[in-house]
């Protein structure tokens, strides 16, 4: 089995079903789905007993949280690659995995666009760039439900950290491809719908979050300095004021093909200004 396509659940029963009906229109079966269910308690456990048939393996008991479950979807898992698609996400449309699959040969890790379900304000398409850097995961990180990993990764390097419960894929991609140099390969389609108001999404958590960064680059790397704090508020504050003037501006600013058509616009109205004042 080439892929593997990992989901994780707990008291989310119609996210749940979202996510598989996601899995189930896709136009390949050349993949096999598990499940693995945090004892959940609002239904969850019908919805996965009513499409039981369909899962490779399927379990439901208490863990200790996202990256433990996680990590139980890797231990169960037997494909060459795996696919992150928690409980609410879903697959972009029903071609998704066919035209991802002949990628899945050489490197490490395999990625794509990701399209964002804001709770409150209009969905946008997050486009990430084709080099991954240190710089680049001191702001933000790959979405895992659109980047494809090999599980050789997990088998070398680790599985995710459970201290962590926020950030460890976020440490984890840091460590494989900043330190490890795991190869890499973007490829210019959307895999996935992210639906925001997850633990990693949530106001509250916002502080909690960026501590376990600092403690991740403070204990293996020794990458943190004073200006991460200033470069992770400037983002967050160029999010909030792209949010209040448009709220499709993140997805100009995020689209760096959508940013080299409005500069070309903004020279050729430039110049046509230039023209009549003269």
């Amino acid at each position: 089995m080439k892929l593997s396509i990992i989901t994780i659940n707990y008291n989310d029963a119609a996210g749940l079903e979202r996510t598989i009906k996601s899995v189930l229109e896709q136009k390949t079966g050349d993949f096999e789905h598990v499940i693995i269910d945090g004892n959940s308690t609002d239904g969850s456990k019908e919805i996965i007993a009513k499409y039981a048939h369909h899962f490779s393996y399927f379990i439901s008991e208490a863990d200790h949280g996202v990256y433990d479950a996680m990590n139980k979807g890797i231990k169960n898992a037997t494909g060459d690659y795996l696919l992150f698609l928690n409980s609410g996400d879903a697959l972009f449309n029903p071609d998704v995995i066919e035209k991802v699959l002949p990628h899945l040969i050489m490197h490490d890790l395999v990625y794509g666009d990701l399209y964002i379900v804001p709770t409150n304000q209009p969905s946008f398409k997050h486009t990430y760039p084709k080099s991954l850097d240190l710089t680049f995961f001191k702001q933000t990180s790959l979405g895992h439900p659109s980047t494809f990993i090999k599980k050789e990764l997990f088998e070398k390097h680790g599985n995710y950290r459970t201290d962590l419960h926020i950030v460890s894929d976020w440490a984890f991609f840091l460590k494989v491809i900043c330190v490890g140099q795991a190869t890499y390969k973007k490829i210019d389609m959307t895999i996935s719908r992210f639906y925001e108001g997850g633990i990693s999404t949530t106001a509250n958590n916002l502080l909690n979050h960026k501590a376990e960064i600092k403690k991740v680059l403070l204990e293996h790397y020794d990458l943190f300095n004073s200006t991460f704090d200033a470069l992770l508020s400037a983002s967050q504050e160029n999010n909030r004021i792209f949010g209040q003037v448009d709220s499709q501006l993140p997805l100009v600013t995020t689209n760096q093909y959508l940013l080299k058509i409005l500069n070309k616009i903004i020279v050729f109205m430039a110049w046509i200004l230039k023209k009549k004042r003269s």
